[in-house]
């Protein structure tokens, strides 16, 4: 990318084109703010992968430039990565009370949370960062103290909506303030940055006072042991959940770190005051089965999830069977649907009763409706409209909404940067982007060698050769052949493919015998060579040469 000019840009690393990893930026005459940092999670497609995040390498050249980092709400996918991309930041962070409880504990895990100075924002307040004069202004969402933000600044003001919806009885927090909506609108918007995950679904959104009503009724009418598998982070659904379980009589129980720490930073913030502290999973076994109601977490069929675990049987604490039942108080997200039919039939196979909202009215969406939508665009009359947080037939059929609404759509992917004043609004350059998965304590890159590997292993398994040779290089005893994934020990076929492999090496000239890492580059060859055809496979292979 040039050098950056005066004026003011939008430039999206992460979460525009794709469901999650929601990482964005804007631009002010030089110099940089962060909106939200957030993961993804792995689906068909990355099998190699489990947690993703966006590469800030970009922003991380230029982390000097960089003002700040604001998080609109506490969701994963909007602050999910900040404690492992933080140190490629360092910048200072802005949040509500209830994101920067949450940042909190997820920073302390990381050892980084004396490093990381974070401001908190009341819902609703004005501040500075650097030079941009922003404003939080309250949404609805299925999470506590979600805010679009605002960013007045010399050359216009732009409304960053992050996740919201229309919901005239939220149950936790405010309804989405729509007087201010209509102020900031009535002030002039050059662009709106806007949400577009539940674009194609139709009328008013759902509220969360009805799923209250239905859970009511539903938990009312079960027996046995119950467990809801929600979204952590829905402390309105939580609330919902735990009520209902008082009023029929049982005792409410959390299973899983994130619920754990869920219910320390609400309560920490004021939230599910009224409640009494849940029980853990260790009290599993003092509580009668048709006296308890379970909240677990892995809606989206993670595998090392409680859920998950508990479908498989292979929790140390909790087990469900005849009589049970689940209920799925989420959707899927896009790509989880394998994994989670897959948990839903373990627990189906053990006599369990599942639940999900095509049973009843167990959930509802925390994303604008293209009803939703049209009325925001009303208030707030934007010139130019961005669609972000979707993939791309999510953006065009957002910008197809914003076109009749009288604004002017513009279409961007991960990494291209819009310059919106002054002047014509337009992408005007594209900066580096890219995916980084979390493996165990790690952050390595998508296209890398490492993961590059690990898919070449997936699919077409891996052969490894181990040979011994002497001072002069030919070889000592047999060469050892295994091949995990692909051949079983005692298969015919490894025992053919080491006898060409030794023959194979025997025809090796002289000349490359004498240095390891040429004498090693020419086993390999021989080694594929001894594979031969047969096996329809190109495997991964590799060469143990021992010099003795």
């Amino acid at each position: 990318m040039t050098e950056e000019q005066s004026g003011l840009s939008f430039l999206p690393l992460g979460g525009t084109g794709e469901i999650g990893m929601n990482l964005n930026l804007y631009q002010l005459d030089g110099v940089w703010l962060a909106v939200d940092c957030g993961i993804g999670f792995s689906g068909n497609d990355t099998p190699e992968a489990e947690v993703l995040m966006p590469d800030p390498v970009f922003i991380a050249e230029r982390h000097k430039s960089l003002c700040g980092l604001v998080i609109t709400h506490a969701h994963e996918d909007h602050l999910g990565a900040v404690a492992h991309l933080w140190p490629q930041l360092r910048c200072p962070i802005y949040a509500t009370p209830f994101a920067s409880a949450v940042l909190r504990r997820k920073l302390g895990e990381a050892h980084l949370l004396h490093q990381v100075k974070i401001h908190t924002i009341r819902p609703g307040g004005h501040f500075e960062v650097g030079p941009f004069n922003l404003e939080f202004v309250p949404v609805t969402h299925s999470v506590p103290e979600a805010q679009a933000l605002i960013l007045r600044t010399p050359h216009g003001t732009v409304v960053h909506t992050g996740d919201w919806k229309l919901d005239n009885e939220p149950v936790v927090g405010p309804v989405t303030d729509l007087e201010r909506f209509r102020a900031i609108g009535d002030e002039g918007v050059l662009a709106m940055v806007c949400d577009s995950t539940n674009v194609f679904k139709g009328g008013p959104s759902g509220t969360e006072g009805s799923v209250r009503d239905s859970m009511a009724e539903l938990i009312g009418s079960l027996k046995g042991r119950i467990a809801v598998t929600c979204f952590a982070s829905n402390v309105a659904r939580v609330e919902s959940i735990a009520r209902a379980a008082r009023a029929a009589g049982r005792e409410v129980m959390v299973v899983g770190r994130s619920l754990r720490n869920l219910e320390v930073a609400a309560r920490e913030c004021g939230y599910l005051a009224d409640l009494p502290p849940f029980l853990t999973e260790q009290d599993a076994n003092t509580v009668p089965d048709h006296r308890l109601l379970m909240m677990i977490t892995g809606s989206q069929g993670e595998p090392r999830s409680a859920l998950s675990r508990i479908a498989s049987d292979v929790h140390p604490n909790i087990s469900l069977g005849e009589g049970d039942t689940v209920i799925y108080s989420s959707r899927m997200i896009p790509g989880n649907e394998q994994a989670v039919m897959a948990v839903q039939d373990n627990l189906t196979r053990r006599g369990v009763t599942v639940l999900t909202d095509k049973d009843h009215l167990v959930h509802v969406s925390g994303h604008a409706t293209s009803d939703d939508l049209r009325h925001l665009y009303s208030l707030v009359r934007p010139k130019i409209s961005v669609p972000t947080h979707g993939e791309w037939r999510h953006l065009t059929t957002h910008a197809a909404f914003a076109r009749d609404a009288g604004a002017e759509a513009i279409l961007l992917e991960d990494g291209d940067v819009l310059s919106l004043a002054p002047g014509r609004s337009e992408i005007v350059d594209t900066a580096p982007t890219g995916r980084l998965a979390l493996d165990g304590g790690r952050l390595l890159p998508m296209t890398g060698g490492v993961l590059a590997a690990r898919r070449k292993m997936l699919f077409n398994g891996m052969v490894l050769a181990s040979f011994a040779v002497d001072d002069e290089g030919y070889v000592i005893g047999e060469p050892k052949i295994s091949a995990p994934g692909l051949l079983e020990p005692d298969d015919p076929e490894s025992t053919r493919i080491s006898e060409e492999f030794a023959d194979a090496i025997d025809e090796i000239p002289d000349e490359l015998r004498r240095d390891d890492a040429t004498f090693r580059d020419a086993a390999k060859t021989a080694l594929r060579r001894a594979l031969g055809r047969k096996l329809q496979k190109r495997p991964l292979v590799d060469v143990h040469l021992l010099r003795v």
